[in-house]
Protein backbone atom coordinates (compact mmCIF):
# COMPACT_ATOMS: atom_id res chain seq x y z
CA UNK A 1 0.00 0.00 0.00
CA UNK A 2 1.41 3.37 -0.97
CA UNK A 3 1.08 6.29 1.41
CA UNK A 4 0.15 9.70 0.04
CA UNK A 5 3.00 12.18 -0.28
CA UNK A 6 3.08 14.64 2.59
CA UNK A 7 4.25 18.18 2.08
CA UNK A 8 4.26 21.34 4.15
CA UNK A 9 1.63 23.68 2.88
CA UNK A 10 1.52 26.53 5.35
CA UNK A 11 3.21 27.68 8.53
CA UNK A 12 1.66 30.56 10.46
CA UNK A 13 2.08 31.95 13.92
CA UNK A 14 -0.01 34.31 15.99
CA UNK A 15 0.32 36.09 19.31
CA UNK A 16 -1.63 35.50 22.50
CA UNK A 17 -1.68 38.00 25.35
CA UNK A 18 -2.62 36.30 28.58
CA UNK A 19 -4.05 38.07 31.61
CA UNK A 20 -3.41 35.67 34.49
CA UNK A 21 -0.62 33.50 35.86
CA UNK A 22 -2.56 30.30 35.08
CA UNK A 23 -5.09 30.49 32.27
CA UNK A 24 -6.65 28.54 29.41
CA UNK A 25 -7.25 30.61 26.27
CA UNK A 26 -9.57 29.19 23.60
CA UNK A 27 -7.68 29.37 20.28
CA UNK A 28 -9.98 27.06 18.32
CA UNK A 29 -11.26 29.80 16.02
CA UNK A 30 -7.78 31.02 15.20
CA UNK A 31 -6.61 27.48 14.39
CA UNK A 32 -9.67 26.96 12.18
CA UNK A 33 -8.89 30.25 10.40
CA UNK A 34 -5.36 29.05 9.54
CA UNK A 35 -6.74 25.75 8.23
CA UNK A 36 -9.27 27.60 6.06
CA UNK A 37 -6.59 30.01 4.79
CA UNK A 38 -4.38 27.07 3.81
CA UNK A 39 -6.95 25.58 1.45
CA UNK A 40 -5.88 22.08 2.54
CA UNK A 41 -8.71 19.57 2.16
CA UNK A 42 -7.05 16.49 3.66
CA UNK A 43 -4.03 16.66 5.93
CA UNK A 44 -2.69 17.41 9.35
CA UNK A 45 -2.62 20.52 11.51
CA UNK A 46 0.13 20.75 14.13
CA UNK A 47 -0.30 23.40 16.82
CA UNK A 48 2.93 24.08 18.71
CA UNK A 49 3.81 26.39 21.61
CA UNK A 50 7.53 27.36 21.68
CA UNK A 51 7.61 28.18 25.39
CA UNK A 52 8.83 26.18 28.40
CA UNK A 53 6.18 27.54 30.77
CA UNK A 54 3.15 27.26 28.49
CA UNK A 55 1.39 24.44 26.67
CA UNK A 56 -1.43 23.54 24.31
CA UNK A 57 -4.18 20.97 24.67
CA UNK A 58 -7.46 19.75 23.22
CA UNK A 59 -10.30 19.36 25.67
CA UNK A 60 -13.94 20.14 26.32
CA UNK A 61 -14.96 23.56 25.08
CA UNK A 62 -18.65 23.55 26.01
CA UNK A 63 -18.44 23.91 29.79
CA UNK A 64 -16.02 26.53 31.17
CA UNK A 65 -15.77 24.64 34.45
CA UNK A 66 -13.70 21.93 32.71
CA UNK A 67 -10.64 24.16 32.07
CA UNK A 68 -11.09 25.61 35.57
CA UNK A 69 -11.06 22.09 37.05
CA UNK A 70 -7.93 21.18 35.05
CA UNK A 71 -6.12 24.31 36.26
CA UNK A 72 -7.16 23.57 39.85
CA UNK A 73 -5.83 20.00 39.67
CA UNK A 74 -2.57 21.13 38.04
CA UNK A 75 -2.10 23.62 40.89
CA UNK A 76 -2.51 20.75 43.39
CA UNK A 77 0.00 18.61 41.46
CA UNK A 78 2.52 21.46 41.09
CA UNK A 79 1.84 24.36 43.47
CA UNK A 80 3.48 27.76 43.05
CA UNK A 81 5.17 27.47 46.43
CA UNK A 82 7.03 24.18 46.48
CA UNK A 83 10.37 22.67 47.35
CA UNK A 84 11.96 23.57 44.01
CA UNK A 85 15.64 24.04 43.15
CA UNK A 86 15.08 26.27 40.09
CA UNK A 87 15.71 29.84 41.24
CA UNK A 88 13.44 31.84 38.91
CA UNK A 89 10.25 31.21 40.89
CA UNK A 90 8.42 29.48 38.05
CA UNK A 91 9.28 25.80 38.56
CA UNK A 92 5.60 25.01 38.91
CA UNK A 93 5.01 26.44 35.43
CA UNK A 94 7.73 24.27 33.88
CA UNK A 95 6.24 21.16 35.49
CA UNK A 96 2.68 22.02 34.36
CA UNK A 97 3.93 22.60 30.81
CA UNK A 98 5.60 19.18 30.78
CA UNK A 99 2.40 17.52 32.05
CA UNK A 100 0.19 19.14 29.40
CA UNK A 101 2.61 19.19 26.45
CA UNK A 102 3.86 21.63 23.84
CA UNK A 103 1.94 20.43 20.77
CA UNK A 104 -1.23 18.81 19.49
CA UNK A 105 -2.06 17.34 16.09
CA UNK A 106 -5.48 17.65 14.49
CA UNK A 107 -6.62 15.81 11.37
CA UNK A 108 -7.91 18.02 8.60
CA UNK A 109 -10.86 16.38 6.84
CA UNK A 110 -12.93 18.07 4.19
CA UNK A 111 -11.06 21.32 4.81
CA UNK A 112 -12.09 21.39 8.48
CA UNK A 113 -10.42 20.65 11.81
CA UNK A 114 -11.56 17.15 12.70
CA UNK A 115 -12.46 17.98 16.31
CA UNK A 116 -15.14 16.23 18.32
CA UNK A 117 -18.45 17.94 19.03
CA UNK A 118 -17.35 19.31 22.40
CA UNK A 119 -13.63 19.73 21.73
CA UNK A 120 -11.67 22.95 21.53
CA UNK A 121 -7.99 23.89 21.29
CA UNK A 122 -6.60 25.73 24.30
CA UNK A 123 -3.42 27.69 24.83
CA UNK A 124 -2.37 27.00 28.44
CA UNK A 125 -0.57 29.77 30.32
CA UNK A 126 1.32 28.79 33.48
CA UNK A 127 3.65 31.78 34.00
CA UNK A 128 1.66 34.83 32.99
CA UNK A 129 0.52 37.27 32.24
CA UNK A 130 2.68 37.38 29.13
CA UNK A 131 2.70 37.83 25.38
CA UNK A 132 3.07 34.38 23.79
CA UNK A 133 3.39 32.82 20.34
CA UNK A 134 1.44 29.92 18.88
CA UNK A 135 2.73 28.20 15.73
CA UNK A 136 0.35 26.37 13.39
CA UNK A 137 1.67 24.17 10.60
CA UNK A 138 -0.65 22.65 8.02
CA UNK A 139 0.57 19.62 6.08
CA UNK A 140 -1.32 18.42 3.04
CA UNK A 141 -1.51 14.75 2.16
CA UNK A 142 -3.06 15.14 -1.27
Amino acid sequence: MLLPELREYMNRSFQIKTSARNQFVDITGRVRDVIAESGVVEGLCCVYVPHTTAAVTINENADPTVPADILKRLEILSPLAGDYRHSEGNSDAHIKAVLVGSSVNISVTGGQADLGTWQGVFFCEFDGPRKRTVSVKIISCC
